[in-house]
C-alpha cells in the first residue's frame, strides 16, 4: 500500500484561502506515548460489529514476527495483507518485522499470524481478530478481509505509527487484549470523486485511495465527464480528451487520464479493494463532448468550452443517430478496461432535454451498457424514465419521499443513497467555510453521520438499499489539501454508516472516537476542519 504523505500546503492555503485548521496549524495536542494503555478495541472507525475485551495486550517489539497461515486457497490475499502491515509498521517502529510462511503460524510467541478461515457469516470482507499477550491472529476468508483487519490493526496502535520515521523514546507498541469479529452492513460503501469540474492527477486520486481504504470503503465513483471537462481517453474519439479535457472550472489547463494512466487508478484502487465506478454524464452536462465534435449538436455546430458553473444547458441530440454511435463506442472502451460489473452514466439535471427525448435516449443508452456486459447506475432522476430490471439508482435528493425512486426500489432496482444534505462532502460546514457550495445546506459533522440508511427512504425496505456513497464535487475544490478539508472529519462518518451496525451509531460515543482519529489524520499530513461539534482535545491519549 502506498503509505500517505504529508504534502506542501496548498498556495491557496498558504495565502489565507482556507483557514490554517487541522494539520495545517492549531493541531490537537500530540497522542500521548505508545507506551501508554492501548486504545479499546471498540474505539475505531467505522465502530466493529462484536467486541469482547479479554486478556492482556499483545506488544509489539523487535523480536515480533508477521506470519502466513492457513488454507493455500486464500495465500495470496494474506501475503498481501501481510506485507502491507509489514510496509505501515516498519518505519515508525525501526523493527525489522519479517514476514514468514515458515513453521506452524498459530503457534509460538510474538507473532501477528494472517490465517484463512472464521465462520462463513464473515464472507468476503469480513474478518475476525483474536489478540492475546504472545501473539495476534487475523483471520478472514478472502483477501478483502485481510486487507480491512489490518486498518483496524493500525488503527488499534498509537497514531505515531503512521509516521516516517521511528520516534525518539517510543519504546512500547501495544494492541488490546480480546476478540473482535467484524462484518460490513451494507455491500455498497462508496466515495465519488469529480474530476471534471476540476481536473486531479493520478497521484491525487491515488492520495483519495489512500484515505478511503483506511476506512474500509469499497467503492471510488470517478465522475469522469461533465460539462467543463473530459477526462478520459477514447481512442475512437480522440478530440473528447485533448479538447474537451483541456480546460476547467475557472479556465485552468485541465488535463486528462491516459488508458495506461486509468489501468494505473484500477489497478492501485484493486490493491487497496476498492472497485472503481467510471463515470460518463449523459444526456445532460455534455457540453465538453459537444464543443469537441460538431457532429454531436443538433445544429452541427460546436458550442466553446465552458468553464462556468451552472447546470443543465447541454444536451446530446436524442434523434441524431449519430449519437448512438458516440454512445457505443465510448460505452465499449471503457467497459473493455474496467473490470468492475458497473458503469454509471449519469442521467441528472437533463433540462435541456424534453422528458420524451429524455426516456428514448436512456432506453438506448441503457441497452448499450447491457450490451457490453455492465450493470447500469444512474443518478435517482433516471427512475423517470424505465430503469433497467437491474439498474441500481443512486439518490442525492434532500427527502427521501419521491414515489418514483420508491416505485423503483420496490420493483427491484437497488438503492445507493447520497443525500446532498447529508453526505455531499462538497457541502460548506457553515457559512464562513472558504470552499464548496451551499445549495443543500449547511452540514455539519452531526448532520452527516446521524441518519440511518436503513431507514430514510420512506416505504423502501433496507433490503432495497445497496448502500452509500458520498459525493465530492469540485467545483470550488482545486488539489489534495482542498479535497482533505472537505472531506476530513465528515468521510469516517459516512464509512461507519456504511459498515458497522446500526445499533453501534450513536452521535455522543462516536464524536469522541473522531476526535481520537485526529492525531492519526496529522501523522499522515492530513489537512481537516476542527469542527466544534468534535471534542478534539479528548481524542489526544
Amino acid at each position: 500500500m502506498r503509505r500517505l504523505r504529508p504534502l506542501l500546503l496548498s498556495a491557496a492555503l498558504l495565502l489565507g484561502a482556507v483557514p490554517a485548521t487541522g494539520a495545517a496549524a492549531n493541531a490537537a495536542p500530540a497522542q500521548a506515548g505508545a507506551g501508554g494503555d492501548p486504545r479499546p478495541l471498540d474505539q475505531v472507525i467505522p465502530a466493529p460489529a462484536s467486541v469482547r475485551a479479554h486478556g492482556d495486550p499483545f506488544t509489539l517489539t523487535d523480536d515480533t514476527r508477521i506470519r502466513v497461515g492457513g488454507h493455500a486457497a486464500a495465500a495470496r490475499g494474506a501475503r498481501d495483507a501481510a506485507q502491507e502491515l509489514a510496509e505501515i509498521l516498519r518505519p515508525s517502529t525501526g523493527y525489522d518485522l519479517p514476514v514468514t510462511t515458515r513453521g506452524d503460524a498459530h503457534r509460538g510467541s510474538g507473532a501477528i499470524v494472517l490465517a484463512h478461515g472464521g465462520p462463513r457469516s464473515l464472507g468476503e470482507e469480513g474478518y475476525r481478530l483474536r489478540v492475546g499477550e504472545q501473539r495476534v491472529v487475523l483471520q478472514a476468508r478472502a483477501a478483502a478481509g485481510f486487507f480491512h483487519g489490518v486498518q483496524t490493526l493500525r488503527q488499534l496502535l498509537p497514531a505515531q505509527v503512521e509516521s516516517d520515521a521511528a520516534r525518539t523514546g517510543t519504546r512500547t507498541w501495544r494492541i488490546a487484549g480480546g476478540t473482535l469479529t467484524d462484518t460490513p452492513r451494507f455491500e455498497h460503501r462508496g466515495a465519488m470523486l469529480d474530476v471534471s469540474r476540476h481536473f486531479f492527477t493520478v497521484e491525487e486520486v491515488k492520495r483519495y485511495i489512500d484515505q478511503l481504504a483506511l476506512y474500509k470503503f469499497n467503492r471510488l465513483h470517478l465522475h469522469l465527464s461533465d460539462d467543463q471537462g473530459w477526462r478520459i481517453a477514447i481512442d475512437s474519439w480522440p478530440r473528447l480528451a485533448t479538447h474537451g479535457g483541456s480546460t476547467e472550472v475557472g479556465g485552468g489547463p485541465g488535463g486528462y487520464y491516459t488508458k495506461a494512466e486509468y489501468r494505473e487508478i484500477l489497478r492501485y484502487a484493486d490493491d487497496h479493494q476498492l472497485m472503481v465506478v467510471p463515470e460518463i454524464d449523459m444526456p445532460g452536462h455534455t457540453n465538453a463532448a459537444l464543443a469537441s465534435y460538431a457532429e454531436l449538436n443538433c445544429d452541427g455546430v460546436a458550442p466553446p468550452l465552458y468553464t462556468g458553473i451552472e447546470v443543465g444547458f447541454s444536451s446530446l441530440c436524442v434523434p441524431l443517430e449519430r449519437t448512438y454511435d458516440f454512445v457505443d463506442d465510448v460505452v465499449r472502451e471503457i467497459a473493455a478496461m474496467t473490470p468492475g460489473p458497473y458503469l454509471h452514466i449519469g442521467g441528472d439535471e437533463a433540462h435541456s432535454t424534453s422528458h420524451e427525448d429524455y426516456v428514448a435516449f436512456m432506453d438506448r443508452a441503457q441497452a448499450v451498457v447491457g450490451k457490453y456486459g455492465k450493470t447500469v447506475v444512474g443518478w435517482h432522476q433516471l427512475t423517470g424514465a424505465e430503469p433497467a430490471e437491474d439498474a441500481v439508482v443512486q439518490y442525492w435528493g434532500v427527502t427521501g419521499e419521491e414515489e418514483d425512486v420508491a416505485d423503483a426500489a420496490r420493483n427491484g432496482n437497488r438503492l445507493v443513497l447520497s443525500p446532498a444534505d447529508r453526505v455531499y462532502l462538497d457541502m460548506k460546514y457553515n457559512e464562513d467555510t472558504p470552499l464548496g457550495l451551499s445549495w443543500a445546506g449547511y452540514v455539519e459533522v452531526r448532520q452527516s453521520y446521524d441518519w440511518d440508511p436503513g431507514r430514510y427512504f420512506q416505504g423502501v425496505p433496507e433490503s432495497a438499499v445497496l448502500g452509500v456513497e458520498a459525493p465530492l464535487w469540485s467545483e470550488t475544490l482545486e488539489n489534495s489539501d482542498h479535497i482533505e478539508y472537505m472531506a476530513f472529519p465528515r468521510l469516517p462518518g459516512v464509512a461507519e454508516l456504511g459498515w458497522s451496525p446500526a445499533a453501534t451509531h450513536d452521535w455522543e460515543d462516536y464524536r469522541v472516537r473522531l476526535a481520537a482519529q485526529a492525531p492519526r489524520w496529522e501523522a499522515l499530513g492530513i489537512d481537516y476542519y476542527r469542527s466544534p461539534q468534535v471534542p478534539w482535545d479528548s481524542g489526544t491519549r
